[in-house]
């Protein structure tokens, strides 16, 4: 159906009885039909096709409308979608800025000067870089003794002492030497005493809210600490199993870590593993009698070696022992 460029609504209808039309009225012409009727049939017809057209342009207003529409539907979904992606570009990029100047970013709140009694605890560096690459750290830093390593580092460091690393996309950056400088006397968690593990985790946990760790992961880590101190080991007089629940914290939390990024992902870790609990307990059980048994077969040998010894000098000759 072709296009109609005028509205047909605008059009009048012609006087078909003038003389202009005198030659449509000789077709319609015949012994029952005069001037009259035939000016009175062309009216019909015009009327007729009139009607006609008005309603193909009707048609022609609402399909061009909805056409309309729809295109402009489109255009405002490519809009919202073009908004959206570069919203989330602009995010990607703050975020990306954010973590590599994390210091222009830190919110100051408005307030006085806190009181001299209100103690700053200082992390170290290098432990506050593995946790913002969410990376196994030792609970050390955080105990009485690293948190002094650490406060003793800050004073006598060179602020201004760099050193080159490679990046995630391999170009190589500069960065605080403190950040890639392990504490040179760290104890594994194994080696922890109770005491300066329970001392340690608090602040751990806060140095993760600090640092800005996702809430689900800091309650799962609180939650992991909360239910080894409640298991039996944790108030157990035996060595053996104090020693196997802090060497499986340490195991599991690093484990955990490096599970992270990997496709299959990691866990929840505060559900323990008991039997995996019990494995460890029985390894270091076994190897502490190993090493029992080991000195006392060396004690053994050095005594029968000294008696062998002492005997042969009794039972020598002294014209033999002369010689």
């Amino acid at each position: 159906m072709n296009r109609l460029a005028a509205d047909p609504n605008l059009e009048q209808c012609p006087d078909f009885t003038s003389a202009n039309f005198q030659a449509c009225h000789a077709p319609l012409l015949n012994p029952t039909t005069n001037e009259a009727q035939a000016a009175v049939m062309l009216q019909t017809i015009w009327t007729a096709t009139n009607s006609a057209l008005k309603l193909q342009w009707q048609l022609q207003l609402d399909t061009d409308a909805a056409a309309a529409a729809e295109e402009q539907r489109l255009l405002d979904k490519a809009n919202d979608q073009h908004l959206a992606v570069q919203e989330l570009q602009d995010a990607t990029t703050a975020e990306e800025e954010r973590k590599k100047n994390r210091i222009h970013h830190i919110t100051i709140p408005d307030r006085p000067h806190p009181k001299l009694g209100a103690k700053v605890v200082l992390v170290s560096d290098f432990a506050l870089c593995k946790l913002d690459k969410v990376q196994f750290v030792e609970l050390y830093y955080w105990t009485n003794r690293g948190l002094a390593d650490a406060s003793l580092n800050f004073r006598t460091a060179d602020d201004d002492s760099m050193v080159p690393t490679a990046a995630v996309d391999g170009s190589t950056t500069w960065i605080a030497a403190s950040v890639v400088r392990p504490a040179s006397g760290v104890i594994a968690d194994h080696l922890l005493t109770p005491l300066d593990f329970s001392r340690a985790i608090p602040r751990f946990i806060a140095s993760l809210e600090q640092r800005g760790w996702p809430n689900s992961r800091i309650i799962m880590l609180a939650n992991f600490f909360g239910a080894l101190m409640l298991h039996k080991y944790w108030t157990s007089d035996n060595v053996f199993e104090m020693q196997a629940l802090l060497t499986y914290q340490e195991e599991q939390r690093r484990a955990w870590n490096q599970a992270i990024p990997q496709p299959q992902g990691a866990w929840n870790i505060s559900i323990l593993d008991n039997a995996e609990l019990s494995s460890v307990f029985d390894r270091i059980y076994h190897a502490e009698r190993d090493r029992v048994d080991h000195e006392f077969d060396h004690k053994v040998h050095c005594m029968l070696s000294c008696y062998f010894y002492s005997l042969m000098y009794i039972l020598v000759p002294k014209n033999l022992k002369l010689r």
